[in-house]
């Protein structure tokens, strides 16, 4: 650690004992940031030589969380790291505490992709991320006055410190104008009239494998001004529009201006990888793009990438000469998409006036692929399925259907999810494409919840059974043969024990709420969405007040009811669900009879940092979404990771883990899909029979709206109005008794600690099935057909991948060995349509 002192002296001209924990925690990121750009430039180059097939994975958001302890551990530095610091009298602890969160995504979809960047480098794969470098992340949720305010989330405020800006590999991305399409030599030229030009930077973050020195590229985009555009720029509000395309995640879509940056942001980070991806490979691997498929495998995360296709074919056909059919088999090749959602709904479609005015060129290509698609139907299937399924449909451009059309595979994300799509949601394509559907079930980064945010579990695991779960999760089954060892199972206890005083002292230093680390933690962590029933929780917990003040000695188990959660800014619905939480709140807690039972505290600006307090300590894992809606769920992994037993509905990934721990081990309640379905099919539920003829409903729903609650505002009001007459869109009166009944037997369960910490254990030894390791490994099989690094090290004898890398590449590990020259890109260029001249000859 004496380099580490030297460090803070010449960076920062400081005595270490002067130094604040953000000092220190730049200097000791820059050290690490060297190392990790080193095995990121040999991987890079070893990627080359070797002609990899390269994996891109293309998500509008990434949510990675704080990176210093996670590259210390998978470089094998954290105990060392650790240890040093205390040695110094320095917490590494407080030090990483001062890292900013890399604000990039908002909830499970971006935590999706930065598990699989982790997990593909980690497995040895050559993976890498393409994604938007948004300086104001979503936004910073505060909560004033029981509402959520939204403020800037200024994570890049004095500079990242993993990021590389590489100027020289900047893209330049056209929006606008119009394009027409000449014929030139019996081939369509477009010509580009008016418009703007964007200039898309790269900055790159690497993404360290776990103990294997792996290191890939995450990929993140920012927009500037051209050097040669400067004069089209003059007015602040000129300037302003293009610093907004990299703004913030998620731009309000209740407003024309907001969908028009959506649409914009999608395209720009898509045109800007692909250019960048085919760039390199004409360079780098001077193979004929008509091999693209066998050295290129681009994924979509979600419909929000689905312009790949039609960029494909643009860069194909303009930019490289290539005809259609050609093209569109190429593209086909290359592309995978995974649809995450059900409720079609809430799956992208764009209207073909602003597509026109933003992606000219684009809209004419997409509606080509239409008029295709339509015309190759004709005779085979009737008009109905076709106006179905073809991707312009009522004035829209429908982007699964375009995602589906243009890859070759299609997959969801948890059994059910998959069985939903292909019987019910997209079921005309699965007629027409049944072998590109499949299921891969999420995954999450043990390593992320454990050896990073559960370190006292990690120590008993470790000492339990030994390290070999942190590379091969599964292993943790081998805990197994200890779930009749009094002493393991109490030592499970103690962790837990250990959590949540950790958390109480949070939630105290946070919220100035004091909560009894004794009683039950019972967690609902995740989006604010209606689907996801945060306010069936709400309403049962309401009828608990109303029990225990018509009986203060009402014998229950205490119990903190913790939530945490964003509200898309523009989903005012959900925000007032938000309102009524902290109102209830704030009634419960003040009452000195009841807040001597329960307790309820909303933890404010949830993301990886604080999922990394809240999911160690909690005792339940409130999973609890109307069942066929919910795709798939990573919390719920995390948390049975961590031991919290699991209240379920049977949605999503809730199935499987049901399946793994055995109905025992874990609660579950409510309607099924199937259940969902036939009230769908008989329009036979009534919101309003429930509310009139169940008195405890009625009275909890009353609350909202006789005053009991205090200041919940018009909130209130929308609340009740959802839930009565026939409004009751997912259910929740329905589920409303079973989910009381359910958690009398969480309570139950509780009170025998030993059998309580045995259905624990049984969580955390099954959660190994989970591991984003083995899911990325599927993915890899049945669809990317990417090859590992390092089981090509082991195939060939050899231990020391440093030591191999180290003999493919000569270059110096610096960030210029990383440039990319013009004058050696156009000669690629020239070589590759000489060699696919031979190769179609």
């Amino acid at each position: 650690m004496q380099a580490f002192k030297q460090r803070v002296s010449t960076d920062l001209a400081l005595d270490i004992n002067d130094a604040s924990a953000a000092d220190l925690c730049t200097v000791l990121c820059s050290m690490v940031k060297e190392a990790v750009n080193g095995q990121l430039q040999k991987t890079s180059s070893r990627s080359d030589k070797e002609k990899q097939k390269q994996l891109y994975y293309f998500s509008i958001e990434f949510l990675p969380g704080r990176l210093l302890k996670s590259n210390l551990e998978n470089m094998g530095w954290y105990d060392t790291v650790d240890k040093g610091l205390k040695e110094m009298g320095l917490s590494l602890d407080k030090i990483a505490e001062a890292e900013k969160d890399i604000a990039i995504g908002n909830g499970g979809l971006g935590r999706l992709a930065s598990s699989f960047m982790d997990s593909l480098a980690s497995d040895g794969f050559p993976g890498n991320g393409n994604g938007i470098r948004y300086k104001y992340g979503m936004f910073k949720q505060k909560i004033i006055n029981g509402y959520q305010v939204e403020l800037p989330d200024q994570w890049l405020d004095g500079g990242s410190n993993w990021e590389i800006k590489h100027e020289n590999h900047s893209k330049y991305v056209r929006f606008g104008g119009h394009v027409e399409l000449p014929m030139v030599d019996g081939q369509i030229k477009p010509v580009y009239k008016g418009g703007r030009v964007i200039k898309a930077v790269p900055y790159d973050i690497g993404m360290t494998g776990y103990h294997d020195d792996v290191v890939n590229t995450m990929r993140l985009w920012d927009a500037e001004i051209p050097s040669d555009q400067e004069e089209n720029y003059r007015t602040i509000d000129d300037l302003r529009k293009v610093e907004d395309l990299t703004s913030v995640l998620y731009p309000d879509d209740s407003t024309e201006s907001g969908r028009r940056l959506r649409l914009d942001q999608e395209y720009f980070f898509v045109s800007a990888g692909l250019q960048s991806i085919i760039d390199h490979y004409l360079r780098k691997y001077d193979e004929p793009l008509n091999k693209l498929g066998q050295y290129i495998a681009v994924h979509i995360n979600d419909t929000h990438p689905a312009m790949v296709i039609p960029e494909m074919m643009r860069l194909l056909m303009d930019e490289h000469g290539l005809g259609w059919d050609e093209s569109w088999n190429i593209t086909q090749s290359v592309v995978s998409f995974t649809n995450h959602t059900i409720m079609m709904e809430s799956m992208e479609r764009w209207d073909i006036n602003m597509m026109q005015q933003e992606v000219p060129r684009i809209l004419q290509i997409i509606r080509e692929i239409d008029r295709r698609f339509a015309a190759g139907l004709r005779g085979k299937r009737d008009n109905d399925f076709i106006n179905r399924t073809r991707p312009i449909a009522n004035g829209q451009v429908h982007m699964v259907r375009l995602a589906i059309i243009g890859s070759h595979s299609i997959n969801g994300v948890a059994k059910l999810h998959t069985q939903l799509l292909e019987t019910k949601v997209l079921h005309d394509f699965y007629e027409l494409y049944p072998e590109r559907f499949n299921n891969k079930t999420n995954g999450i980064t043990i390593r992320r919840w454990a050896l990073i945010g559960n370190r006292p579990l990690t120590k008993l695991l470790d000492k339990t059974i030994g390290t070999s779960w942190h590379s091969n999760a599964t292993d943790l089954g081998q805990l197994l043969k200890y779930k009749d060892d009094t002493k393991i199972l109490d030592q499970i206890g103690e962790v837990k024990q250990e959590n949540k005083k950790a958390l109480a002292a949070y939630i105290k230093e946070q919220t100035g709420i004091t909560v009894d680390p004794t009683a039950i933690f019972d967690v609902q962590i995740k989006r604010l969405h209606a689907y996801k029933r945060q306010l069936l929780n709400l309403l049962r917990i309401i009828k608990l007040y109303f029990d225990i003040k018509d009986n203060p000695s009402l014998d229950i188990k205490p119990r903190v009811f913790i939530f945490a959660g964003k509200s898309a800014p523009s989903y005012r619905y959900a925000k007032d669900i938000i309102k009524c939480i902290n109102e209830v709140a704030n009634m419960v807690n003040s009452d000195p009879v009841v807040s001597k039972k329960i307790k309820v505290v909303f933890l404010e600006n949830y993301g990886v940092s604080l999922a990394e307090k809240i999911i160690p300590a909690a005792d339940v894992s409130e999973q609890i979404s109307l069942a066929s809606k919910e795709a798939s769920g990573t919390s719920n992994m995390k948390l049975m990771l961590c031991g919290a037993l699991t209240v379920a509905t049977m949605d999503g990934a809730n199935i499987e883990i049901h399946d793994y721990v055995g109905k025992d081990n874990i609660f579950t309640f409510g309607l099924t899909k199937d259940d969902v379905y036939r009230y769908y099919n008989e329009h036979s539920y009534y919101p309003q029979t429930l509310y009139d003829n169940d008195p405890v409903i009625k009275r909890v729903l009353n609350a909202f709206v006789d005053g009991t609650i205090p200041n919940l505002g018009n909130a209130g009001q929308t609340i009740f109005r959802s839930l009565t007459g026939n409004n009751d869109e997912f259910f929740v009166l329905k589920d409303f008794e079973p989910f009381v009944k359910v958690q009398e037997e969480v309570d139950k369960a509780y009170r025998d600690r030993r059998h309580w910490n045995q259905m624990a254990l049984i969580n955390i030894a099954n959660a190994g099935h989970f591991s984003s390791d083995d899911t990325i490994k599927r993915y890899v099989k049945d669809i990317w057909h990417i090859k590992s690094y390092t089981a090509e090290d082991a195939a060939a004898g050899k231990s020391d991948h440093t030591e191999q890398v180290s003999e493919v590449s000569a270059k110096p590990t610096t960030v210029t060995a990383h440039h990319e020259s013009h004058r050696a890109l156009k000669a690629a260029k020239k070589r590759h349509h000489r060699n696919h001249r031979r190769a179609r000859r």
